[in-house]
């Protein structure tokens, strides 16, 4: 009886296992974007109830088991999650399953934008998620979520809110094209991108997408070393919001709260975000406060038509460090690399002195117009503005050395007054003042004010014919900068004189909130045509652009005028052009080789156009000439990618803008070289670990002399002389990079990182005053190579059945002390460099919840 009920048990048992085995299906398909069809990389595929999943390959495809009923779970940041059921027994293929963005309009925005494939597109490309800036950016300023890509070097430079820098192929910002949505935001006059007024973009970027090289945009740009475009959070498609909140060392908190309406029946949407940030800062006297916000309204009209109107900004203010300092003077100071020569205490608050302090709003608006002409073609079209005001911080008089540090020596001007602490003491300056009342302000305090207008329009036209998409569009920008500056603290004296304004008598006693030193206005205007056309087959793909643009500037003088009034100069017109090619061919499925090269003629900046800061027009000044060329190799699989390139840049005739504390320098006819190679690979030996390596190696120098004039910071000439600098290494940026990162999803939800990136020849930035004798003329001082270590985590949970993340950061973990940037001294060594050390160990954890 037992051995009969025992052989019924192992039938039914091997039965039932029998049974279920019979039910288990071979699932596979493939995630694509519904609007282009690319292929999404690393989507979520889950087992309803189970931990049982996957995420899909290089190509979007996925495979896995599952018994029949079960319900797969599809999801990819930025994509409405999707289910689908298993309804057969053995196998099922689910074919290509098009995810929809959560956002409404993007794909047109990245249209507009030139945000590229690196799949197909023949160009060196990185691209950084809404996600991974979420889970490795921190309390690390904005550009520095670039720092593990090839030839990007970033920097917090002294500390302040916003003032970190970023250069591409040893490139700064004046070269490196920046657009936002689309938008180019680089300064019409000067070419800079000032990230303090962008410190927000952080909370409301979605994508942030590296061209290196000329990059893909059809616009007319400064892309001599790259492009860098921001796609923001657009209107969303589902009803919601988040709320955040952060906390770091030296007091700092950032609160942060977004929500949106999604698509309503009625075809609108309308999606909200605001956010404030505050600190003490990591060096002494850089404190900040500062607010971001973002609004997005949408319409869908119809099928056809769809309008967008888009608002963001940052208005903030933050002390900082204005002068560089020796080794040794770090070293000698009780507060070591935290310590700062340019602050004090002014009515019993923290006050930064003469570039110690700074405060801008910059707000931009965009109404975009999306119109699908046809299923081929496609109309976008953008109208912006923006308006920016804000100022820096000035030391001026005839005794502005009770309150100044020497920019060439680091060391405070002879006389500067101090507390017994070592803050500028404000107050024992006020009293010089109050000493010498019937002779007005000694010393004063002032802010270099530049305020601007800034309107545009830019339109972009596509249509595909089978394997060819042609592009064209116009680009219209016109800008009307001020520039004064403005006494803002008399330091306890009734008035202030100088002669500097001829439009009033030289004895006029001016009072807080009266310009002095110097008022001009600066006009640009910018009507550009471009035009692209593209090839795309299963193994070749290519594109040829060209640019050609009119580029004038008007200049206006209040104060050096000779008729007693405002005196504007004639407009003197540039005509810019560029044209540029690339092409990838596929070997095979795993191997890609591709080129790209173009020629770039580019109008000067404004302040080489017009002489010493006055209305006189420059007659010899020239054109930019940029000839770039670059190869590159593909290697792509399930498990590993890599990507080898080389490139070569050409630069002639530049003109260069440098400065060096109180002292700006205008140099002219600089040649240039940057030629390298970078490496990029990512490993993914399971699901749930990926590997991450680059390595970039380049050589960037001056190839020749050029002449030099500089001025002090109230645009007086100070001298003017010829610049040895022949061979000379560009400084500011690492020549070597090189970085290892790894994820790893260590438990269910919980997700650690650690970031390794080594820099090494990284040179300081010439002084051209100390390169005037060719035969004592010699290379910058080299910085001492460092290497950074970073982790963080982030842990997905439920609180109440709302989605909520937990993340945290560890930021040189080892407390390695570094010098980040530097600016070469008398001696070309390490005894009179002038240098900022990068920030020590931080950390910061947050909070979010989604509902």
């Amino acid at each position: 009886m037992m051995v009969r009920r025992l052989l019924f048990l192992v039938i039914a048992l091997c039965g039932f296992t029998f049974s279920a085995m019979a039910q288990i299906t071979n699932v596979r398909g493939q995630l694509v974007d519904a609007e282009n069809g690319e292929p999404l990389i690393g989507a979520s595929v889950k087992v309803k109830g189970t931990t049982k999943g996957t995420v899909t390959d290089f190509d979007g495809n996925f495979a896995l088991k599952a018994n029949k009923g079960a319900t797969l779970i599809l999801n990819y940041l930025g994509y409405i999650e999707q289910t689908k059921n298993v309804t057969r027994v053995g196998s099922q293929n689910f074919g290509k399953i098009k995810m929809e963005s959560d956002a409404v309009g993007l794909n047109e925005v990245t249209v507009l934008a030139s945000v590229v494939t690196d799949r197909k597109t023949p160009v060196s490309v990185a691209t950084v998620s809404e996600a991974a800036i979420d889970f490795k950016l921190g309390t690390q300023e904005y550009p520095e979520i670039l720092k593990t890509t090839p030839s990007v070097y970033t920097s917090k430079e002294g500390g302040g809110y916003g003032d970190a820098t970023v250069y591409v192929r040893g490139f700064d910002s004046n070269n490196v094209g920046v657009l936002i949505n689309g938008i180019p935001v680089n300064d019409m006059e000067s070419g800079k991108v000032y990230w303090s007024n962008w410190a927000g973009l952080s909370d409301v970027t979605r994508t942030m997408q590296v061209q290196r090289g000329l990059g893909a945009s059809k616009l007319g740009l400064s892309s001599v070393g790259g492009t860098i475009n921001v796609l923001l959070k657009g209107a969303e498609s589902k009803k919601g919001g988040s709320i955040r909140y952060n906390v770091g060392p030296d007091g700092y908190q950032k609160e942060l709260l977004s929500v949106s309406t999604g698509m309503m029946d009625n075809g609108w949407s309308v999606t909200m975000l605001g956010g404030h940030t505050m600190s003490d800062g990591y060096a002494l006297g850089t404190n900040f406060d500062a607010w971001s916000y973002f609004m997005n309204v949408t319409k869908v009209v119809n099928a056809s038509h769809m309008f967008s109107f888009m608002i963001t900004g940052a208005p903030q203010w933050h002390n900082q460090r204005g002068n560089k300092h020796t080794i040794q003077w770090y070293r000698d100071n009780k507060d070591g690399i935290r310590a700062s020569s340019d602050y004090g205490i002014r009515n019993g608050e923290m006050y930064g002195g003469g570039y110690g302090y700074n405060e801008y709003n910059k707000p931009q608006a965009q109404l975009n117009h999306y119109w699908t002409i046809d299923d081929s073609s496609e109309l976008t079209t953008s109208l912006y503005a923006s308006v920016g005001s804000g100022s820096g911080r000035r030391i001026d008089g005839e005794q502005d050395n009770l309150l100044s540090v020497n920019y060439k020596t680091g060391l405070d001007e002879e006389g500067c007054l101090r507390t017994p602490n070592g803050l500028l003491d404000f107050d024992a300056a006020a009293q010089v003042n109050k000493d010498n009342l019937s002779q007005g302000a000694q010393v004063i305090i002032g802010d270099a004010v530049n305020n601007h207008v800034w309107y545009g329009l830019l339109s972009n036209y596509s249509k595909t014919i089978n394997q060819y998409k042609f592009t064209a569009g116009i680009d219209a920008r016109y800008y009307v900068g001020d520039h004064y500056q403005e006494i803002s603290d008399l330091l306890g004296a009734d008035y202030y004189t100088e002669d500097i304004d001829k439009t009033r008598p030289a004895d006029t006693y001016l009072k807080e909130g009266d310009k002095y030193s110097y008022h001009n206005k600066g006009r640009s205007a910018y009507t550009g045509v471009f035009g692209q056309a593209e090839y795309a087959a299963d193994k070749l793909t290519g594109f040829v652009s060209a640019a050609v643009a009119r580029k004038a500037y008007q200049r206006e003088e209040y104060f050096k005028v000779t008729t007693g009034g405002p005196e504007e100069s004639s407009w003197e017109g540039f005509y810019p052009w560029n044209v540029k090619a690339g092409a990838s061919y596929k070997l095979n499925e795993n191997n890609t080789i591709y080129a790209n090269g173009g020629y770039v003629k580019r109008a000067p900046f404004f302040s080489d156009v017009f002489l010493n800061y006055t209305n006189e027009i420059n007659n010899d000044v020239k054109y930019e000439k940029i000839i770039t060329f670059e190869v590159g190799y593909k290697f792509n699989s399930r498990q590993f990618d890599a990507t080898i390139s080389a490139y070569r840049t050409e630069w002639n005739d530049r003109a260069l803008r440098k400065s060096f504390g109180q002292t700006t320098a205008n140099l002219s006819g600089v040649d240039e070289l940057h030629q390298g190679i970078e490496v990029t690979a990512e490993y993914r030996p399971m699901r749930k670990l990926t590997f991450n390596g680059m390595l970039s190696v380049g050589d960037w120098t001056y190839s020749d002399n050029f002449h030099a004039t500089t001025y002090d910071d109230n645009q007086n000439i100070i001298d003017s002389f010829t610049a040895y600098t022949k061979d000379v290494h560009v400084g500011n940026s690492a020549q070597l990079t090189a970085s290892l990162s790894g994820s790893y999803e260590i438990l269910p939800k919980l997700r650690v990182s650690c970031d390794y990136v080594y820099y090494a020849n990284n040179y300081s930035d010439f002084d051209p005053s100390y390169l005037t004798d060719e035969a004592t003329a010699t290379d910058s001082w080299e910085l001492p190579e460092a290497g950074l270590f970073d982790l963080g985590f982030s842990y997905r949970f439920k609180i109440a059945g709302l989605d909520a993340s937990l993340n945290g950061h560890l930021n040189n973990v080892f407390d390695t002390e570094y010098i980040s940037k530097a600016t070469d001294g008398a001696t070309h060594s390490s005894s009179d460099a002038l240098v900022y050390y990068g920030f020590g160990r931080q950390w910061s954890t947050g909070l979010k919840i989604k509902f």
